[in-house]
């Protein structure tokens, strides 16, 4: 793979353009470009530059809203809504976040439901956003059918992710966001754009054989992580993201999608509670004990340490030249 080294700044330009160019208003526009420019930032490679293809086709054929005018309201003193107006997700959560945060502070938890939006991104900046206002909180997305549930060989599930922050005193938080399957994806597809294996059990071909081929279980079916253990948690996923919010779930997302390549339309669901209100007074120094015994143990990683350290690198991100030159053609002939 040839690769052109961009700087943070460059990647923010170039995704702002497309976005801008391709019927994007300013406001989602620049959601979206921070959303894109904090994966590259933090080695989430297959949720930045990498998605503004698939963003732009789902602009272009109408399916998503690029003027989106997202509402934030309460149907209690605890429970949010953020109706996305049938646009990208990251404005919709940016314009959330606060009001599911104020419930949590006050109340001691909250849950926030995102409707009508098209999430196509990680999850971590927005339980890391809860983490910053010293709370803990959780989020899962469903997406469209390519995993199939434990024992067989048919997809229902999407990769169904799952995001977790935790608070700490004047230290990162513990954050981890993670697919449900096997291997994420956007993983899977950088992998076959680039030639690589990946590890048996991540998916099956189209003809339910076991491989290590990304791209032939691109044309199958990916697995769950864990077996019946991963299974379990992508069908609450499902039922979290929607069930509880009454958006699609990911079968009916595929039913109701148009094929464009862009994310379908669906929902997320958010919980958000207070470690301070729940614990009482010591709540940090006890939890650092915790963190402390995790980090003594040798050879072991606190989920989320390598994104925080790829974020203190302030150096040039290597990014795949073809996308790069994909990006750069869309920004300069978008549809007519």
């Amino acid at each position: 793979m040839t690769v052109v080294n961009l700087s943070l700044s460059e990647i923010h330009d170039l995704a702002l353009e497309a976005f801008t160019q391709n019927g994007c208003d300013p406001q989602n526009a620049g959601a979206l470009t921070r959303t894109v420019v904090a994966a590259e930032r933090d080695g989430s490679h297959s949720h930045g530059l990498f998605r503004v293809p698939g963003y732009v086709a789902s602009l272009r054929s109408g399916k998503v809203n690029g003027a989106a005018d997202p509402q934030i309201s309460n149907k209690s003193p605890v429970i949010v809504n953020a109706n996305g107006d049938d646009g990208y997700a990251p404005l919709a959560i940016e314009r959330g976040i606060p009001a599911l945060a104020k419930a949590a502070s006050e109340f001691g938890i909250a849950v926030m439901t995102l409707t009508h939006t098209h999430h196509f991104a990680a999850l971590w900046p927005e339980v890391e956003a809860l983490a910053e206002q010293n709370l803990a909180g959780m989020a899962c997305v469903s997406y469209m059918p390519n995993v199939a549930p434990h024992g067989s060989n048919k997809p229902l599930f999407g990769t169904n992710p799952l995001a977790f922050a935790w608070p700490r005193k004047n230290k990162p938080p513990f954050v981890f966001d993670m697919a449900t399957s096997a291997m994420a994806g956007g993983d899977v597809a950088i992998a076959a754009r680039d030639g690589h294996s990946v590890p048996l059990g991540t998916g099956l071909d189209e003809n339910g054989n076991e491989t290590t081929d990304p791209a032939a279980i691109l044309k199958g079916v990916l697995l769950p992580f864990g077996g019946h253990k991963g299974s379990a948690i992508a069908t609450m996923v499902e039922l979290l993201a929607a069930g509880a919010t009454g958006e699609r779930f990911s079968y009916e997302a595929q039913d109701a999608d148009n094929g464009d390549g862009g994310p379908p339309r669906g929902g997320e669901f958010f919980l958000a509670f207070s470690p301070s209100l729940l614990a009482g007074e010591g709540w940090e120094g006890h939890c650092e004990e915790f963190f402390e015994k995790y980090e003594a143990i040798p050879g072991s990683r606190l989920p989320g340490a390598r994104r925080h350290n790829n974020r203190n690198d302030t150096t040039n991100r290597a990014i795949d030249a073809k996308l790069v030159a994909t990006i750069q053609e869309l920004c300069s002939r978008p549809d007519s």
